[in-house]
């Protein structure tokens, strides 16, 4: 397995590219498979999740032409309605392929999600709402299998309330509505930004859209849905993550194509500790000097402080002045990080969904080891603030969700280096 081996003590200087966002290109690939004409997908980031979803659209027919920017996808002839397990293990947005193929097919069978081990992250949300919407679902041998009743051709309006805000639940319910017949009502909606870049590339299909960015959607069902050329937006927690590692070594840095807008929760903990944060043309400018001082915070749901910025924000807190409390209310296991980061020099306490921070003036490198997406990505971080080298292993977690990170770092003067296993 590949490694990163990072001399940290540099700060950060330059410009650096924010990719696509991960959390946008996937649903976007599914719903490529509501239309048989072909549609163009530019901004897609270059990361195993992707390269994932792909393969899996791939394997039910449908053409996969690359482009520069991106892929054309043709779905005209696309001929099994089925997400494999052997395709899906390591990545939890399979079950986005649910809502689009019973939608346009009436018809699908996908694999019950694998993924990284951060949490519980159950479907029942999704079978439940499609099973308002008219489909019959079971679950059998780690699949769900879904069916339109015999005599009906589409699946039906209704309105759908979950139990609690889900992402990829919001993301499934819109897909499958465009398609259905009547209207759809999402209560209880999620309202990240990737659900409203997911929504106007419905919407540039022909979809009837309202409300994506409240807790409250409504969708028309169309009969028919036509090709579109979308371009993905950019990747707010990219952006989030490379804030925190040039707030912590300090520095000064564009990052071009941020959206400051879709970050608001993070920027403003970040000029509380001290770092100055603009919005520029194109992009977000961060600039820091000197030792911060530690931020509390509570992740919770957008627009408030993002689960995925917990770790990378909480590496940067072990190394500012002060105490800090870091609250974690979205996923039960999501501290994974911390004994790696103890192992730094960190002086952190867990109690339940509590992590309590007593700020150090500086880490010393070590072997560490990823254990999630996110967890690898604050790991990083550390490294580049620890003195003398630290080596993060188990990295194929950053590349299902990082375009390049090490390059990127590379460009603004990390000392970073990948390590082939």
């Amino acid at each position: 397995m590949d490694k990163l081996l990072i001399r940290g003590g540099r700060q950060l200087h330059g410009e650096v590219r924010i990719s696509g966002a991960k959390n946008a290109a996937l649903p976007e690939l599914c719903a490529a498979l509501l239309s048989s004409d072909p549609v163009t997908l530019l901004n897609l980031p270059r990361l195993q999740d992707v390269a994932t979803m792909l393969k899996l659209i791939r394997n039910m027919g449908v053409t996969i032409e690359e482009t520069e920017d991106g892929v054309r996808i043709d779905s005209s002839k696309l001929s099994s309605p089925e997400a494999p397990y052997e395709l899906v293990k390591t990545m939890r947005a399979s079950v986005l392929a649910l809502g689009p193929l019973l939608a346009r097919f009436g018809d699908a069978t996908v694999s019950l999600p694998g993924g990284c081990a951060i949490g519980s992250r159950p479907v029942d949300q999704h079978i439940k709402g499609m099973q308002a919407m008219g489909a019959d679902i079971v679950v059998e041998h780690g699949y769900m299998i879904a069916k339109l009743p015999k005599g009906r051709e589409r699946l039906q309006g209704a309105s759908i309330r979950t139990d609690m805000v889900t992402v990829t639940g919001t993301e499934n319910f819109l897909m499958a509505a465009t398609l259905a017949e009547g209207e759809t009502v999402l209560e209880n909606a999620a309202q990240e930004p990737e659900i409203v870049d997911l929504a106007e590339m419905l919407i540039a299909m022909g979809a009837r859209i309202e409300g994506h960015g409240t807790s409250r959607i409504r969708v028309q069902g169309v009969d028919k849905l036509h090709g579109c050329t979308h371009r993905v937006v950019a990747d707010r927690i990219e952006a989030g993550t490379f804030l925190c590692a040039v707030a912590a070594t300090g520095g000064d840095v564009v990052l071009r194509h941020g959206r400051a807008d879709h970050l608001e929760a993070v920027i403003d903990k970040l000029r509380d500790a001290g770092a100055s944060i603009a919005a520029v043309e194109d992009g977000i400018h961060l600039h820091s000097k000197g030792r911060l001082v530690a931020q509390s915070f509570r992740t919770t749901e957008y627009p408030g402080f993002p689960t995925d910025m917990q770790a990378q924000f909480m590496a940067l807190n072990v190394i500012s002045e002060g105490s800090s409390k870091v609250t974690e209310t979205i996923f039960e296991n999501r501290f994974m990080h911390v004994n790696e980061m103890v192992r730094l020099g960190a002086r952190i306490a867990v109690d339940g969904k509590f992590a309590m921070i007593e700020g150090v003036p500086s880490l010393s490198g070590a072997v560490v080891m990823a254990t999630d997406l996110r967890a690898s990505a604050s790991l990083v971080i550390a490294g580049l603030v620890a003195e003398g080298e630290t080596m993060v292993d188990r990295i194929y977690h950053l590349d299902r969700g990082y375009d390049q990170m090490e390059a990127k770092l590379r460009g603004i003067g990390a000392d970073i280096e990948r390590i082939k296993g």
